[in-house]
């Protein structure tokens, strides 16, 4: 049976390489009971940093990296640093300007401009017609490229992913497509420059995952890829 999770069910892939992985010592994880430091395995009479000392008090956290007990889970453990708000900021004008330009593009070979004006008459019909198609095709860009790799060409060029906060796994299409809605609607119909100040900008600010706004409404986070 294949261990793929079933279409539309908003799981990773088994064999994500983003996904995070058990800690060490931990089944299924990198030196588990089936990987080499497992019982039996040389060396596996050496214990573990985790491990409680005789006589001694258990590790903090739950004796792992992922916490436990009555300790809080970190959801970062086991995934690569966040990235720089800088840098997101950066991959974002690169991404608004390779999309502005096929939207510009259709919006020219359809005859939709942003408006035109006709002596006191300005044609609004149109001005909407361009919001429709930068709207579609900002959501289309961003949910098919971060739901297959976790990144549009700005953060790949720059080196950073979109991860799932819960898992370290790449979005599936539903969290792709919430976090591209919640960032690109309200900059295609009004308030662009707002709106992606305030939404990409929080990140600035957020703590302690750096998220911005269309993050917080998909659970995701941006995180170094170098």
């Amino acid at each position: 049976m294949s261990s793929e999770p079933p279409p539309g069910s908003g799981m990773p892939p088994e064999d994500d390489p983003f996904r995070k992985q058990p800690p060490p010592g931990e089944p299924g994880g990198p030196e588990g009971p089936a990987g080499p430091g497992g019982p039996g395995a040389p060396g596996a009479g050496a214990g573990s940093p985790y491990d409680t000392p005789p006589g001694g008090q258990p590790p903090p956290y739950g004796g792992g990296p992922y916490g436990g007990g009555d300790q809080p889970t970190d959801p970062l453990a086991g995934m690569p640093p966040l990235a720089d708000s800088g840098r997101r900021t950066l991959a974002r004008l690169i991404d608004m300007v390779l999309v502005g330009i096929v939207v510009w593009l259709l919006s020219w070979g359809f005859g939709v401009t942003e408006y035109t004006v006709d002596g006191d008459e300005i044609e609004v019909g149109k001005s909407f017609g361009q919001s429709i198609i930068a709207a579609v095709l900002y959501i289309a860009y961003d949910t098919v490229l971060i739901s297959r790799t976790g990144q549009t060409l700005g953060k790949r060029w720059l080196g950073m992913r979109v991860a799932d906060l819960d898992n370290g796994a790449t979005p599936s299409v539903q969290t792709s497509l919430t976090r591209a809605a919640v960032l690109w609607l309200p900059f295609a119909f009004c308030c662009a420059c707002v709106w992606t100040i305030i939404a990409g900008g929080w990140s600035f600010f957020d703590r302690p995952y750096k998220q911005g706004l269309h993050d917080k409404a998909a659970r995701t986070v941006v995180v170094s890829t170098r």
